[in-house]
């Protein structure tokens, strides 16, 4: 899916990390939301309190899910899930454009 119908788009930005991380909340008409945001390269760590799907569109970073000990390469046209109240961390290494749902 390329584009989003019927949409409410939350002005105010979510920043995270001096500017390096941000995005825009989605919020759909049942209630549920999406993120779109762009991560400039750095390390980051993250915690959930809903699982969440991350749709890569565009970039290439490595991620650390929670209870691995491998780092994982993930680049443009990739996904992957973390559970609820987890925490994972990211190293991007080119600027990476994304679309973060979140699952109930």
């Amino acid at each position: 899916m390329t584009e989003f119908a019927n949409v409410t788009v939350l002005k105010n930005a979510n920043v995270y990390f001096d500017g390096k991380v941000t995005s825009r909340t989605l919020v759909f008409p049942d209630g549920s939301k999406k993120t779109l945001g762009v991560m400039l390269p750095g390390d980051y760590e993250f915690g959930t309190a809903e699982k969440e799907l991350m749709e890569i569109l565009s970039g290439e970073l490595e991620i650390l899910l929670p209870g691995e000990t491998a780092w994982k390469r993930i680049s443009g046209g990739m996904a992957f899930e973390v559970p609820a109240n987890a925490r994972f961390s990211l190293k991007i290494l080119a600027v990476t454009d994304y679309c973060c749902s979140y699952i109930k």
